[in-house]
This record gives structure tokens, sequence and C-alpha cells, in this order.
């Protein structure tokens, strides 16, 4: 009987199966087998769904695969087949109903994750899947699979493989990067893990942290330019975020994060530079601004004129020179292009995802490992990334398909046609 491994019981590691079982039909005398570290499979995908579970992107499919930046072309590839719209026809072959929300996001009907997975992991069980949990992977041994399980290390030999652990971030659901020195030390190039979809730290001052830590910024724009006048072609988006103790998160942040952490990387700084008034010129904020103030306080004079107050204004006076808020045409310019400037990533192990992993030199279009004949590689353990919005989740899915497809075309047989 031929064995597979898949290591990672979160979407990429269930696709990957899914896909096998279409395949391979079960009397054949394969078993496909799936190891979870955690209690239970799917804990970060569950995670996710906490705050609704936006599965994909409804938006055209060019569109859909430009969000993937460099390595669009890449994952362009996994998604002509098995993209946002056979992404949900395959949910509602699970029985999950979903909607376009407003933002063109998808979303299933009754806006939580459980009730997919139950249904998907009932389907693979049903279909012969068998599923190890707390198997926590520790590597090879003589080349061999070896787990620390609850009754000790045990060994597994598997005629293929696919790794599905994911990335670096949120270790205490499973992805903590414990796979990269392991693949690094058979020769597998590896690109360092770094932080995506994450927050910054700011070095606020203590007034600023204390008045405003939790505070939303909205609506406002967001630029990643060396300079205000340097902006044209570079990355900005529109929308909010949130004011932390140590600095700023949330969607915008989110959006923009990947320019701003290289710009780190290579010049050890990066400005976000903020429009606080999308909508409103910077002259007619000028004009505005130099009306008469009689007895009005500033803050007053700014919130009736503009109606500019609280965390913005706050911003205002936490990165302005005092000449230049009372002065209109120079406050007027900082109101459009107020510099932000940003200390440092936080901790991979707080981002919502990771970017970095196994590098696509080292892989086939079959995502098998090029030197290793039968490992696989797929989801966030992968060199790619993805914004937040479906984008990560959909190609995930998508990876583990082009794995688990992979493996039965290695195996010999005939991968499944895309549904």
């Amino acid at each position: 009987m031929q064995r597979i491994a898949i290591i990672g019981g979160g979407p990429a590691g269930l696709m990957a199966a899914e896909a096998l079982v279409a395949a391979i039909p079960a009397v054949d005398g394969k078993k496909i087998e799936i190891f979870e570290a955690m209690p239970s499979p799917g804990r970060k995908f569950l995670m996710a769904g906490k705050g609704g579970m936006n599965i994909t992107h409804a938006e055209p499919l060019a569109d859909f695969i430009g969000r993937y930046g460099e390595q669009a072309g890449q994952v362009g590839r996994w998604l002509e087949t098995f993209g946002p719209a056979q992404l949900r026809e395959w949910i509602h072959g699970l029985g999950i109903e979903t909607f376009v929300g407003t933002s063109g996001r998808v979303f299933p009907r009754e806006m939580k994750a459980a009730p997919l997975l139950r249904a998907w992991l009932h389907r693979l069980r049903a279909s012969g899947v068998v599923v190890h949990v707390r198997h926590r992977w520790l590597g090879w041994r003589d080349d061999q699979l070896l787990f620390a399980t609850p009754a000790g290390q045990v060994t597994v030999a598997a005629d293929a493989v696919v790794l599905a652990l994911g990335g670096g971030s949120w270790a205490k659901l499973g992805s903590d990067g414990a796979w990269v020195p392991w693949l690094a030390g058979r020769g597998i190039a590896v690109a360092p893990l770094k932080p995506a979809n994450c927050g910054f730290d700011v070095d606020w001052s203590a007034h600023f942290s204390e008045r405003f830590a939790g505070h939303p910024v909205k609506p406002v724009i967001g630029r990643c330019a060396p300079a205000p006048g340097d902006c044209r072609g570079q990355p900005e988006k529109q929308g909010e975020f949130n004011i932390t103790a140590s600095g700023i998160e949330g969607g915008l942040v989110y959006a923009l994060s990947a320019p701003l952490r290289e710009a780190l990387a290579g010049d050890g700084k990066a400005t976000l530079w903020l429009d606080l008034a999308p909508g409103r010129s910077e002259e007619r904020l000028a004009a505005d601004l130099a009306r008469p103030r009689g007895r009005d306080s500033l803050a007053s004079h700014w919130r009736r004129r503009i109606g500019l107050e609280g965390v913005k204004a706050g911003l205002l006076r936490e990165f302005c020179r005092p000449e230049v808020l009372d002065s209109a045409g120079p406050l007027a310019a900082a109101i459009k292009a107020l510099p932000l400037p940003l200390k440092a990533t936080r901790p991979l192990d707080e981002a919502i995802s990771s970017a970095g992993g196994v590098r696509f030199a080292e892989l086939d279009d079959d995502l098998m490992v090029r030197s290793r004949p039968g490992l696989f590689c797929a989801g966030e353990m992968v060199d790619w990334e993805a914004p937040t919005g479906g984008y990560l989740l959909t190609a995930c899915l998508a990876s583990g398909r082009v794995a688990g497809c992979g493996v039965a075309r290695w195996l010999g047989r005939k991968a499944p046609p895309a549904t």
C-alpha cells in the first residue's frame, strides 16, 4: 500500500487531501493521512473566521491575481484552475451558502468558519482520509518522517509527502516556522520568514500613547513614499487604522505593510504619509483655516472650520512644530501629507500572516521540490504573500490543490478536473 503523508491540517493541507481523494480512489490501496500538531485541524482557519469568515473576493480574476505583487505570475497559475469562482462552487458543494459583501469580499451566509470546517472534515474522513492530531513534525530520521506525539516519538515512512505547515505567525496555533532549519539542512533554499499584514512600532510621546491608544483613525489615505512629493506610482490606500500603545495596526496599515516593511529593511526607516482630510483640497483647507479665529482656542478653530478633532488633532500636535499648527498654509499642507515615522515592524508571531518561505526556484510547477522527488510544499510555507481580504486563504487553498494533484501525477495518476 502506498502511503501519502500530508503534514499540516490547515486549509492548504486539507485541500491537498481533497484533491488526492478525487484523483486516487480509496479502493486503489492508497492511504492518505493528515498529521496535525494541534489537538484538532484548522485552528488558525477558525481564528481567522472569528471576525466574519472572509473566504475570497469577487473582483475580476486579473485584478485578483495582481494582488500578489512580485509573485503574481506564480500564484496566478494556481488560481487559473482554482480561483475565486471555483472556490465558491466548492464551498457550495459542502452545503455552505456564500454572499458578496458591499466591499466585494465573499463570506459564508452564516459568517462563521466552523460549519464549513466541520462539513469539510466530515467529507474527508468519509472518503477514507485519516487525521492524526497531536503529531508535531520534527523533521526526518533516516529518511523517515519523525513526529512527537503524546505517546512519544514515532517515525512514518511515506511514498509521498505534502508539507503544509504554514508560515511563522501565530505559533500558538501551530504556525511557528520550526520547519525552516530542517528544510535548509537538506539543501532546500528558504527565504527568511518576515511579518506580513502586520503592525508597526512608532515612538509616540507618553502623553499621546496614554491619551489615544485604542482610538481608530478614519477616514484617511495612507501612502508609502520617501517624501510627499514622491508619491506618484507609490502604493496608497484609503481606509482606517488603530493607534496602539506602541504604534499602529489595522486594515490600512496591513494593506501597506509589505512596502513599508521593505523600506525599513532597506533604509532602516519608513514613513507612512497620511492625508487626514480625504476629499478636501489643500487650498480649501488653507482658506478655511485662514478665517479669523476670534476668541476660539486652536482646537475649537480646527473643529469649527475643518471638522478636525480628537486623534487626528493629536497626530498633528505629535508631529508638527508649534509654528506650523498656527499657520494656515503649512498646517493645511501637513493635514494633506502628515509624515508618520515608523521604527520597526511588530514581531512575526503577532502578524496575521508571513512572507518568505521555500523559494519558487526550488519547486516545479506541481510544487514538488526539484531535489527531493516525492516531497511537495503548499500554503504559507512557500515564498509568497497576500493582503487581507480573502486573498491569502484563496491562494493557500489553490496551492494545496496544485500540490495534491501533483502528488497524484507523480504517483502516475490523472489529476482531477477543475471544479
